[in-house]
């Protein structure tokens, strides 16, 4: 895996192309080691995940045939590692983009669900594939893709495990937007310097776990709490004066928040989720 931070925007590129870059543990060790370097640093504004190649991601690395994903083992101790992945990424600090430059399958497609932004090339597959492989779907998938594109689609592409196209995807809403190969990265990079540009990490931060958490919230009140709480400890602060300032200025802001140090006293507002084995 390669990590190049340019412009406060943190690109990541999965680096196994002879394989399509399939997914292995080195790869999730890497990936949580990367996002948890992204999250301590304030230069870091946003991650974009992409490529190497002509793949995204082909799923599980199954060189070891049919034993693959034998975690007997382990037994209930077992903690599959596209999920392991997937839960960083909801907790992350920083918002993430998916740059889907080629076929992502398998655990290459429900690794990308908790992006915030995910965009794809023309070039792009997408397929979830998990039954035509007698397993089930991972990486959470069954939390975030019905969230993302509704549960008749979501199951509906569980269910036969078919490898559809970049269309179907942006038609279903899985990404946002479909971009020619060459306009891929520079497209992703165009929004990751929009809101290094023009926005308050703190405030970005604060909206990332504000958006993600609430979906599992029975009542849009526990969001009114949350958000008058917040507003109470951050509203005096010089990340809105600055902000008030800078659009009255008519110049780009300077926003002084930093994630590392200057989160308001009621985050984190939620209770860790802990994992136990089901018996």
């Amino acid at each position: 895996m390669r990590a190049d931070l340019a412009e406060h925007v943190l690109t990541v590129t999965l680096h196994r192309p002879d394989r399509l870059n399939a997914f292995t543990p080195r790869m999730m060790d890497d990936l949580l080691a990367v996002l948890d370097e992204a999250d301590r640093e304030d230069e870091v504004r946003s991650v974009i995940v992409t490529g190497a190649g002509r793949a995204f991601c082909a799923g599980a690395d199954v060189s070891a045939g049919g034993g693959s994903f034998d975690h007997r083992e382990a037994g209930a101790r077992h903690r599959d590692s596209g999920g392991r992945v997937a839960l960083r990424l909801f907790e992350c600090a920083k918002p993430v983009i998916a740059a889907v430059n080629g076929p992502a399958v398998g655990v290459g497609a429900s690794m990308i669900l908790p992006m915030d932004i995910r965009l794809a090339s023309t070039a792009a597959r997408f397929g979830f594939v998990f039954a035509r492989r007698g397993i089930v779907p991972e990486s959470a998938s069954s939390w975030f893709l019905p969230r993302a594109v509704g549960m008749q689609r979501a199951m509906e592409w569980v269910a036969t495990g078919r490898v559809f196209g970049a269309e179907e995807a942006y038609a279903a809403g899985l990404v946002l937007s479909l971009h020619e190969p060459d306009g891929l990265l520079p497209a992703a990079r165009a929004i990751a310097r929009e809101i290094a540009g023009h926005t308050a990490p703190v405030s970005v931060a604060l909206a990332r776990q504000m958006m993600w958490r609430m979906l599992g919230e029975p009542h849009p009140m526990a969001a009114h709490r949350l958000d008058s709480r917040i507003m109470s400890q951050i509203g005096g602060g010089p990340d809105p004066a600055e902000g008030i300032s800078s659009f009255l200025g008519k110049r780009p802001p300077r926003f002084p928040g930093r994630v590392s140090s200057d989160m308001p006293p009621v985050y984190p507002w939620w209770e860790e989720a802990e994992f136990r084995p089901l018996a």
